[in-house]
């Protein structure tokens, strides 16, 4: 196994030590280097300038069509989100998982993927038009109806389903990842042709990145993937109240 993980970032920061981790800059066409000291989104064959409407999908899209064919495993996390477990009296950035732990973790499945997120009181479809856009969904699904039909009824049992996985953060084989990639910008490419965003808001214009998060399960669901899950470190904390109080407050017209 060679595995590279990237690292999405887009400003300084503390990263994991070991080698498997690559930081990547996000959006770095619109930037000088920051010193991450790994690769940047605006090389190769890139689709760098979009970094404000795919968000991370940057990252992925660079590794899809960059990353040395010797890589077997390719990965993505967050600067501030890894798969890990906390430890006592260690930095979360150190508790990230190593090289082995992946190679336990990933010698019985061709997916690792973060836990799925719960919304209990919504849909995985009403979470999304309460939180941004419902056109976003319905040119979506257009496009599923007129050029990806096979995925039609995956795409409507996640949307009705109160469970998915988000963060857009994975470690997948290399043919699993072609596959994904080929899928998912096949789909979003055309979407973005369709969709007007020009009204948007700087948040809700990140929309081709909230989208593929509900597009992966989709993906796995009509290819009969089988994945694992692990769980996540989070290097900064997260206020769950806050973050509770928006989806009830979203669910509810106040957005």
């Amino acid at each position: 196994m060679k595995l590279e993980i990237l690292v999405a970032a887009h400003r300084p920061y503390v990263l994991p030590a070991s080698d498997i981790y690559k930081p990547i800059e996000v959006g770095a066409c619109s930037r000088k280097d920051i010193g991450l000291g790994g690769y940047r989104d605006n090389t190769g064959l890139n689709i760098s300038e979009k970094n404000p409407n795919y968000c991370e999908l940057t990252a992925v899209y660079w590794a899809w069509k960059n990353l040395p064919s010797d890589v077997t495993h390719i990965g993505l996390v967050h600067y501030r989100r890894y798969f890990g477990k906390r430890r006592l009296f260690q930095r979360p950035v150190d508790c990230v998982l190593s090289l082995a732990d992946f190679q336990k973790l990933l010698s019985s499945s061709n997916v690792l993927l973060p836990p799925k997120r719960n919304y209990f009181i919504e849909t995985v479809r009403s979470q999304y038009v309460h939180a941004h856009h419902a056109k976003d969904l319905e040119v979506l699904e257009q496009v599923l109806r007129e050029r990806f039909l096979n995925y039609l009824v995956a795409f409507d049992t996640v949307m009705n389903g109160r469970r998915t996985h988000i963060f857009n953060m994975f470690v997948m084989r290399r043919d699993f990842f072609n596959h994904y990639c080929e899928f998912l910008f096949s789909v979003l490419s055309e979407v973005e042709r369709r969709l007007d965003i020009s009204s948007y808001s700087k948040n809700d214009a990140r929309v081709f990145g909230f989208l593929s998060e509900r597009l992966l399960d989709v993906w796995l669901m009509t290819n009969q993937i089988s994945y694992s899950e692990t769980s996540l470190v989070f290097t900064e904390p997260t206020n769950w109240i806050k973050k509770g109080a928006g989806l009830l407050l979203r669910k509810f017209g106040f957005r």
